[in-house]
């Protein structure tokens, strides 16, 4: 879920259990999975087909600032664990092995003899057990972060890659600048280059503000 979170931009209520009733979870029925321009039946399809699954989407219907009916979607990120393709695809296999109703939400697991959610407040933890554990590394606190900055490091990762804005506020269903506000100008990736661009068009000419005889 935390992998989802990250790829797709996604509020915490999306893909995580939370008492909050404005809270809309993406469930199975709003998985697709795309083989070559096949879509596939994520209850009928077959194992190896789900295996070759190289595209999967979103679907919003009632989630906030989503349109309805929209299909939001992603390819194989080329990592072999960290990649949105192969977590759906791990999802929609443990969701239909114990026979989990279309309306299950994705955050919904089957173990011993019933079903569990995953939380908040869980996946925060799993956070921050990560950001200790590195904390001489990234230099950052596990008070830092919880399962909020999961959509702004989603957003940062595409602007460091130099991923137009208007692309990233469309990923994040962003309607206005608001998005602004989770992106960070201090990133090494974006600041570096900054001063050698300066230098070398610093020098122009302006236009004349008044009128030639």
């Amino acid at each position: 879920m935390l992998t989802l979170g990250f790829f797709f931009l996604l509020r915490p209520g999306e893909y995580a259990f939370t008492p909050n009733p404005d809270a809309a979870p993406f469930r199975f029925c709003d998985v697709h999975l795309i083989f070559y321009n096949r879509r596939l039946n994520p209850l009928t399809c077959t194992e190896q087909q789900l295996e070759s699954t190289h595209y999967v989407g979103l679907e919003f219907t009632t989630q906030k600032n989503g349109v309805r009916g929209e299909i939001v979607g992603l390819g194989r990120s080329g990592h072999p664990t960290f990649c949105p393709v192969l977590t759906l695809v791990q999802r929609v296999k443990h969701l239909r092995l114990h026979s989990a109703p279309m309306t299950t939400p994705l955050y919904a697991f089957y173990t011993n003899t019933s079903w569990h959610m995953i939380t908040t407040p869980i996946l925060t933890q799993h956070l921050r057990w990560a950001a200790a554990a590195l904390e001489n590394v990234t230099g950052v606190t596990p008070q830092d972060i919880s399962i909020r900055s999961l959509r702004s490091s989603g957003a940062m990762a595409l602007l460091c890659a130099q991923v137009d804005t208007d692309r990233i506020r469309l990923l994040g269903r962003w309607r206005s600048d608001e998005m602004m506000r989770y992106l960070h100008v201090q990133a090494f990736p974006i600041a570096a280059p900054l001063a050698p661009l300066m230098v070398r068009h610093g020098q122009f000419t302006l236009i004349p503000n008044h009128t030639l005889g």
